[in-house]
């Protein structure tokens, strides 16, 4: 577990700074820079793109990690790497021959208010690519269990870049306009520092031939196309659809919240991209002991940093929505909430979604791929669209799929391997965060009005106090009562 811990801390301390940068741009200067109406187009474009990626992606990214660690040679290896480079052209170039139909088709699901998305639909499918390509040549790094400098790429670039754009149209360096087509450039740049970084790791001696294995390749590339994106199309979708219904500043509002509810998921996020490979390596040597302990550490360690977030979050929202300048992204509460629910429950079930994906039991996923995105799908159009419940509709049909869809999947895991990620230090976890939750989340410091140049600093002031109260709580009884084990030797290698 050292090296998933020691990689894992320095990718979430990059999740966290590329979250705050995020945050910064998300609740600042989008809304004041690009205001509502043109950041839900943008919210809109990019979910667009992030559900045709996977499609063509070919599922590659999955591959690369399932299959590099099974080859025992360097011109096995080298055949394969050499072979996945082209794949995910068998979907992307017919995909960009016909993207004419694929524009009228979005925009016949749009209402007449929200036309404006027409100019800009081509950026959808330039993205898609660019990040199809980019996670291609991520997975490269990652099964030399290098996995750093691609998260740097992953979650600060783009972070990065729309700040810079954001101040450029501030000061009038460009236009709205040409906020989008810069940042489609940033995505099509980052995919070529990926590729010369991928290269400078391992760089293969190219073979123009197939592996062995070419037909288990492709047919497991086919079945992981949907499993891999299932998480994107969870949240995505629902941005997709709201402008089909109600203003495309909705999609503003409700990405927002999105985006505060899934801040908890930074430290999953960091260690899932070493368990992959670690996981795919220890099933392929058929070593179910290291399977088990990687199952059950990942699952305490996640569900205790997500926990603390998942308190801090839910604790502070009220707050955090009294700094936004419309008033249409307060009331966003249970939507944070139920996405931030939906996180930890995730975040809980640790490795879970690596074993069942690299073993060969991988099959499964399509299905349960398949089930989720109906499902959530329904679920939308049925809260949404027929009960009017609004994005807390949207909301609450990700939180039962995912409490649905992640049960069976403990399931089947605990069915096919004989494991679970349960400890009984979990219910000590779970027991300290419903405390926590009952004592911190109903009041706030009585804190007078204080603005600065109009700006409300108040809220950030009750936000910065009660958080500081509630982490010295939650971390004394985390270690007071020995949660983990992996952390209690860190503060003892610190603090001896």
């Amino acid at each position: 577990m050292g090296i998933v811990l020691k990689q894992s801390f320095r990718n979430t301390i990059i999740i966290y700074a590329a979250f705050l940068i995020g945050g910064i741009n998300t609740i600042i200067f989008y809304p004041r820079i690009l205001e509502s109406e043109f950041y839900g187009m943008v919210t809109f474009l990019l979910s667009a793109s992030n559900l045709i990626m996977p499609l063509t992606a070919f599922g590659i990214q999955y591959t690369i990690v399932k299959f590099f660690s099974s080859y025992k040679t360097k011109q096995e290896k080298d055949t394969f790497l050499s072979s996945v480079l082209f794949l995910p052209l068998i979907i992307a170039l017919p995909l960009g021959f016909l993207w004419d139909y694929a524009h009228l088709w979005i925009m016949s699901k749009v209402t007449e208010e929200n036309q404006m998305i027409e100019n800009y639909t081509f950026s959808i499918y330039i993205i898609a690519v660019a990040c199809a390509y980019f996670e291609l040549f991520y997975s490269w790094t990652k099964v030399q269990l290098n996995t750093v400098f691609g998260n740097i790429l992953k979650e600060l670039w783009n972070r990065v870049v729309v700040m810079i754009l954001l101040l450029a149209v501030f000061f009038a360096f460009i236009t709205k306009e040409e906020f989008i087509f810069y940042l489609t450039i940033a995505y099509v740049l980052r995919v070529f520092v990926m590729m010369f970084y991928a290269f400078y790791v391992y760089l293969p001696k190219f073979q123009f031939k197939l592996p062995n294995n070419t037909s288990e390749i492709i047919k497991y590339s086919l079945y992981i196309i949907l499993a891999g994106s299932a998480g994107a199309i969870l949240l995505d979708i629902d941005k997709i659809m709201i402008p089909g219904k109600d203003t495309i500043e909705k999609a503003a509002y409700y990405s927002v919240a999105v985006f505060i509810g899934s801040f908890i998921e930074a430290p999953s996020r960091a260690m899932t991209q070493i368990l992959q490979p670690l996981t795919s390596k220890s099933l392929n040597e058929f070593d179910h002991k290291e399977v088990e302990s990687l199952y059950k550490k990942s699952s305490i360690n996640l569900f205790l940093v997500g926990g603390l977030f998942y308190v801090l979050v839910n604790c502070g929202v009220t707050e955090l929505f009294k700094i936004m300048p419309d008033k249409g992204y307060a009331g966003g509460e249970w939507v944070v909430f139920m996405i931030s629910t939906a996180k930890l429950y995730t975040m809980f079930l640790g490795s879970n979604g690596a074993i069942i994906n690299n073993s060969k039991f991988y099959k499964i996923a399509l299905p349960i791929a398949i089930g989720m995105s109906v499902g959530v799908y329904f679920l939308n159009d049925l809260f949404y669209f027929n009960l009017g419940i609004g994005t807390d509709g949207l909301a609450l049909s990700t939180l039962i799929i995912i409490v649905v869809f992640n049960t069976f999947k403990l399931w089947f895991v605990h069915r096919k391997f004989s494991i679970t990620p349960f400890t009984p230090k979990s219910l000590k976890m779970f027991t300290i965060i419903i405390i926590m939750m009952g004592v911190f989340n109903f009041w706030d410091f009585p804190i007078d009005d204080i603005y600065f140049w109009k700006f409300p600093i108040h809220p950030i002031i009750n936000i910065g106090l009660k958080s500081i109260l509630i982490t010295v709580v939650y971390l004394f009884l985390i270690f007071k009562l020995n949660i983990s084990t992996e952390l209690d030797n860190l503060l003892k290698k610190y603090y001896r």
